[in-house]
């Protein structure tokens, strides 16, 4: 049985729209996938990143700058997706 693990990583926002509407489905449908609590957090803002409406008020703009943490079974792969999406800067 895999243990819970921690991992917390810092991005900047790319994506010309920043994290709205269609990124942040992305970001959602994404960390859906996986079975660990994926946190987003801007400023003193913390929002569950498994929730559109929480990604969404964050108003994170292009060139924002967001930390994910991942707590759980598979967090190392739920990270290693959140990290190719954010640099794909969300498929755009």
């Amino acid at each position: 049985m895999e243990h819970s693990k921690v991992i917390e990583k810092k991005f900047v926002v790319r994506s010309e729209l920043g994290l709205h509407a269609r990124p942040a489905a992305l970001f959602v449908r994404t960390a859906n996938r996986f079975q660990s609590d994926i946190t987003v957090q801007k400023g003193r803002q913390k929002v569950n990143g498994k929730s559109i409406m929480g990604i969404m008020m964050l108003a994170a703009g292009p060139g924002s700058s967001i930390t994910v943490r991942v707590v759980g079974p598979d967090a190392q792969r739920a990270m290693a997706e959140i990290e190719k999406l954010m640099d794909n800067k969300m498929n755009q």
